[in-house]
């Protein structure tokens, strides 16, 4: 990891941490907030502890994480459905190919070395329970975006992680209003989250026709789309619209890691951007 110039996080650290929460309270207000995905994943393995620990020191008030479940029910932070990307599993169970997250129990996904693939000075880094990574966000004061990754693959995953988040605490009036945000790139995962606990902000990942965008207001309060799927005239109708809050429907797009990219989703409207690297955008919103 090359160090980033201390003018550039100290322009981080002045930019991100007084953003606006994007709860059901809040609307839209000028600069997009900056979320950092899968951690500050450009300087640190993704969805690592390690990576919220350096999205804290750049100043990032919003992290972004994928939760799946492992064999036996623990529920752990991971992206891809298999671990052999992120971690040596191929190397200490050479013979479970296809090395699925969900094949593997939870204190066998504790053994695995999830930072030596990112470089050297990570090694030994493991792949997060959702308890542990809730645990550190908190420890941190900074505000969460959930994906429930994969939910086709785990059936009742939604309520799974409901109960993790309310055992941790993130189910009080607080965290619900000001600092959890539910994704999901399948409809279904985010009406189940809707129905079940109506009260939390939800955000669906993807970008719905425009004439499809009124069926995702009764049960979203975001729409999350790529960024090559997004401009001007698609961020304006989906904002037309009230969420499932009854507050305008939000438009966060990502990943962007350059600041030309940043700058033009900022010109399109959006409300936030996500990134790994939650400084490089951050710049080129305060005007570098």
């Amino acid at each position: 990891m090359s160090a980033r110039p201390v003018a550039t996080i100290a322009a981080a650290l002045l930019g991100i941490g007084a953003l606006p929460a994007p709860g059901p309270s809040v609307a839209h207000h000028g600069r997009p907030m900056v979320i950092a995905h899968r951690g500050a994943s450009a300087y640190a393995p993704e969805n690592t502890l390690a990576a919220v620990d350096l999205a804290d020191e750049l100043g990032v008030g919003w992290v972004e994480t994928d939760v799946q479940r492992s064999k036996d029910g623990e529920l752990v932070v991971v992206h891809d459905a298999g671990l052999a990307r992120t971690t040596d599993v191929e190397q200490r169970f050479p013979g479970r190919a296809p090395w699925k997250v969900k094949d593997f129990t939870a204190a066998e996904i504790a053994t695995l070395d999830a930072g030596s693939w990112f470089g050297g000075r990570w090694a030994g880094a493991r792949v997060p329970t959702l308890k542990e990574y809730l645990n550190r966000v908190d420890t941190h004061h900074q505000m969460l975006f959930l994906e429930i990754k994969k939910p086709e693959l785990y059936p009742g995953i939604e309520a799974d992680t409901l109960r993790v988040l309310d055992e941790e605490g993130w189910l009080d009036r607080h965290h619900v209003r000001r600092r959890l945000v539910i994704l999901s790139f399948r409809a279904a995962t985010v009406k189940a989250v809707h129905a079940r606990r109506p009260d939390v902000t939800t955000g669906f990942n993807g970008a719905p026709a425009v004439a499809d965008l009124p069926a995702y207001a009764a049960f979203t309060d975001q729409i999350n789309p790529a960024v090559g799927t997004v401009d001007a005239a698609y961020v304006a109708a989906v904002q037309a619209l009230n969420g499932a809050h009854g507050r305008p429907l939000r438009v966060n797009a990502g990943t962007v890691n350059d600041a030309a990219g940043a700058r033009r989703l900022a010109g399109f409207g959006v409300d936030g951007i996500f990134s790994n690297n939650p400084d490089v955008v951050a710049d080129a919103l305060d005007g570098d």
